[in-house]
């Protein structure tokens, strides 16, 4: 099915006139007739909003271009097994069990091929026949590939407290101490940020996850900031609600 047809059957399911929809996801009628129609996609930050307000993955949107598995274990994905940010938003890396509320549940590939293990035996297929396979699969998710390269759950916290403190470093004027990081995929947080030649440019890549989070400027306002780092650089910008008027603060190579 395609996008224009999913939101189509996803409005009227909920007994939603066009002028009603447009109302909760900030855009004009007009824009949610062109979607329905085909004419245009929403963009990344209406996808989010469309994903909240309907329940389902941006993947299911538009149209499950993309086989989903979890990167920790392997699961096969649906809007039923999605992790969540603390949001609400939907995490489309991992499923529910290896990642709730920001946080992520398994440290030890060992611990996790052991749980896994005694969910897959039964008749037809042996505990070693699991145990092999998930040997195999696992060190190729990218949740593994990344921590094989920081070295385990010990030099994982390190990173992400050496990034905490390098975003405290910056002194940026209105912005709260970094207490804390959370992992986001780079679709949720791929603002556009306008040149001044006019032209818009994003910096992120909407399949890698990042580490970052979002703070409530201290000056008030209605604008927060967001932040977004990895092992190449940090990135600090500041947004209306909803993401809207970003602009760029911070982009700063490591």
């Amino acid at each position: 099915m395609d996008t224009k047809d999913i939101i189509l059957k996803l409005r009227t399911g909920k007994g939603m006139s066009q002028d009603e929809l447009a109302e909760k996801v900030f855009v004009t009628r007009q824009a949610v007739s062109r979607w329905e129609t085909g004419e245009t996609t929403p963009n990344t930050e209406t996808l989010k909003l469309l994903s909240k307000l309907f329940d389902v993955s941006i993947n299911t949107l538009l149209g499950s271009p993309r086989q989903l598995i979890c990167q920790c274990c392997g699961m096969p994905l649906d809007d039923a097994n999605i992790s969540r940010e603390t949001d609400g938003f939907f995490n489309e890396e991992y499923c529910k069990w290896c990642y709730a509320d920001g946080e992520y549940m398994y440290h030890n590939m060992d611990d996790l091929i052991e749980v896994c293990v005694q969910n897959m035996t039964n008749e037809n297929f042996s505990a070693e026949q699991a145990r092999k396979y998930m040997e195999d699969m696992l060190p190729k998710l990218n949740y593994w590939k990344r921590y094989e390269y920081l070295g385990g759950a010990e030099k994982f916290e390190e990173y992400k407290q050496t990034l905490i403190n390098e975003f405290n470093a910056l002194h940026i004027d209105g912005m709260p101490n970094v207490e804390k990081l959370i992992a986001l995929v780079g679709r949720d947080i791929n603002l556009e940020y306008r040149l001044p030649n006019g032209k818009t440019v994003k910096f992120l890549d909407d399949q890698t996850t990042y580490l970052g989070n979002q703070l409530e400027c201290e000056y008030g306002g209605g604008r927060c900031f967001g932040l977004a780092a990895n092992m190449d650089f940090l990135l600090v910008c500041t947004y209306e609600e909803n993401g809207k008027n970003p602009e760029l603060v911070v982009y700063k190579k490591r």
